[in-house]
């Protein structure tokens, strides 16, 4: 039998076994002869697009195949034309006796690797060992891959290697609420947590927010960890010139947190507009704005709008506005719909004046439906009496805050099981 010499360099390269694993002698013969026979089609595809008429002839019988076992499978039009076939098989073989050698008198062991893939032209690979020295260009054009992940729909792959979000974690953040905004997860990975994240939450914590709530404010508001330390400390200073103490800036941060993110220019013009509009004075403006410090950080359009209908809608005075806001700040930033519903149900329905309104303001930031059900409960028992100076009269604050079994005994003069049964009836 006779082999091609790159046949042979193909052997060379693969290791070599123990003596019960090698392959045996009949298993190479055909290992070897269907690589030779695979070969001799390449150059023969290759000879023929030098010569024309073996071009037009390869094209004409590219359909066959070589089998396993050599042999040809040909097609109906190569059975039909046996002169071209001939021609190309007697051209095949011319060019594969170029390559043969004789496998019997071929000593393995005494050809240089090197040698025969030189001279056979093999485009081998050269895998560099893992023991050998590289220079310093070839180190640099190293890619290594990055630890995080380049994008993603969630944070959650990000958590075990970002300090930043670990620490956040421990704290109580939610990334869940954070990640459904939008950059705020890319803005988050970015931050660097000695450098940008452990100052505020010391900042914050020397200011008299807990620990406890920091999770919740960051959540809220994970933009305060972008501004800087001086933004920050120049608005506590406003506020404390403004005679709020620090733990009442301590609160109103816990119950606003994006108050800090607001200017002084912009703190300075809603505490003056607060104080116009309303007619009160310095101290009853910040304790208006310590119970609710929203109002300085929302739209200033619902405010006016709640205190229009309360003058021009409602009918209250100046006074009585002002009672009600100092009793109950939500009534400024209460849904227009809801409070004009109460109104009408208290005052036309229920038959109870403006000065018992402004009075017991606090029937205004109640549930509409737990004032119907007690006065409709009231009126079946016959006991629905709100005016001061006829017998049996119940106060709005009784009526609205207590709980259910003590409004039934002590205002309804009945069981929790009543009500509950009246209740089924509505």
């Amino acid at each position: 039998m006779h082999l091609c010499r790159r046949c042979v360099s193909l052997m060379l390269s693969r290791p070599l076994f123990s003596p019960a694993l090698q392959p045996s002698t009949h298993t190479l013969h055909q290992r070897s002869h269907h690589i030779l026979l695979q070969r001799s089609h390449h150059i023969l595809l290759q000879h023929s697009r030098e010569q024309p008429g073996v071009h037009s002839l390869t094209q004409r019988h590219s359909r066959e195949t070589w089998t396993p076992c050599g042999r040809r499978n040909l097609t109906d039009h190569q059975a039909a034309s046996p002169d071209v076939y001939n021609n190309k098989t007697d051209l095949a073989e011319r060019v594969v006796e170029k390559h043969i050698v004789p496998f019997e008198n071929l000593n393995v062991h005494q050809i240089s690797n090197q040698e025969t893939l030189s001279d056979i032209g093999l485009d081998a690979v050269v895998r560099p060992s893992p023991l050998q020295e590289i220079s310093e260009e070839e180190a640099v054009q190293i890619e290594v891959p990055s630890a995080l992940p380049p994008d993603s729909f969630t944070l959650k792959p990000y958590v075990d290697k970002s300090e930043t979000l670990s620490k956040l974690v421990q704290l109580g953040v939610n990334l869940w609420e954070l990640e459904q905004r939008p950059n705020v997860g890319s803005m988050l990975i970015r931050l660097d947590f000695q450098a940008d994240v452990a100052p505020k939450l010391l900042f914050l914590k020397d200011l008299g927010v807990e620990e406890s709530k920091l999770g919740k404010l960051l959540t809220k508001n994970p933009f305060i960890l972008t501004e800087s330390l001086d933004n920050l400390e120049a608005r506590v200073s406003y506020l404390k010139t403004k005679k709020f103490s620090q733990q009442s800036v301590a609160v109103m941060v816990s119950k606003a947190p994006y108050l800090l993110n607001f200017s002084v220019e912009r703190l300075d013009n809603r505490l003056g507009f607060f104080q116009q509009q309303l007619g009160l004075s310095a101290e009853k403006t910040r304790n208006v704005v310590t119970r609710l410090p929203k109002l300085l950080c929302g739209s200033l359009e619902p405010i006016k709008e709640n205190l229009k209908v309360c003058e021009l809608e409602f009918g209250f005075r100046g006074n009585e506005i002002q009672h009600i806001v100092k009793t109950v700040p939500k009534v400024l930033i209460a849904n227009k719909r809801k409070l004009t519903q109460i109104f009408d149900f208290v005052h036309n329905t229920m038959d109870v004046p403006h000065s018992l309104i402004a009075k017991f303001p606090q029937v205004l930031n109640a549930k509409f439906l737990r004032i119907k059900e007690r006065h409709l409960f009231l009126e079946y028992l016959g006991r629905a009496q709100y005016q001061p100076s006829q017998p049996n009269y119940i106060s709005l604050d009784r009526f609205v805050f207590l709980p259910d079994d003590i409004f039934c005994s002590e205002v309804a003069l009945a069981t929790l099981e009543d009500f509950e049964r009246f209740q089924k009836t509505l």
